[in-house]
């Protein structure tokens, strides 16, 4: 069924997806700094994006070994980036996570970057093992992310639950 749509049309279609994903993080992002944070917000997207691991039943998706290894550690790189910028603060006696202008220009840069190797892997790799790959850097970047918040927000909610006279 897949092997039938030509290479370039899932180039065209995954690209305009990334696009509008992209656009769509970045408008929930700054939503969320509005509301304050919890663990449950940490810790559900990653949950729900592994949903996206059942394409690999697939064999279209499938991905070789050395390219998993390659796409995790892609993703473990720019997730570096991504924990540098979400902190989070403490305001009326509630978590939120900090506004970070930087935040939004590295995801537009996380993008670019991503769309960019999609059109240069996309001549050598086939289009179905690379969405995999794509799915295994994308994983393998939110994956430590939310870590490392869940952890920074642990860390403030005990600091500020010391804080309180009791």
């Amino acid at each position: 069924m897949f092997e039938q749509i030509p290479p370039e049309v899932y180039l065209v279609i995954t690209t305009i997806g990334a696009v509008f994903m992209g656009i769509f993080a970045i408008f929930v992002r700054s939503r969320s700094a509005k509301k304050p944070a919890s663990v449950k917000k940490i810790l559900l997207p990653p949950l729900f994006m592994s949903t996206g691991a059942l394409m690999f039943v697939f064999p279209f998706f499938r991905v070789a070994p050395p390219q998993i290894a390659e796409a995790l550690a892609a993703g473990i790189i720019f997730s570096v980036v991504l924990i540098w910028t979400s902190k989070f603060e403490e305001r009326d006696g509630e978590i939120y996570l900090k506004q970070s202008k930087a935040f939004i220009f590295i995801l537009i840069g996380l993008l670019l970057i991503r769309l960019l190797a999609k059109v240069i892997l996309s001549s050598t790799i086939d289009i179905g093992e690379l969405a995999g790959m794509f799915w295994i850097l994308a994983f393998g970047m939110i994956i430590p992310w939310r870590l490392a918040m869940y952890l920074q927000f642990k860390k403030l909610a005990e600091k500020n639950k010391s804080a309180v006279p009791g």
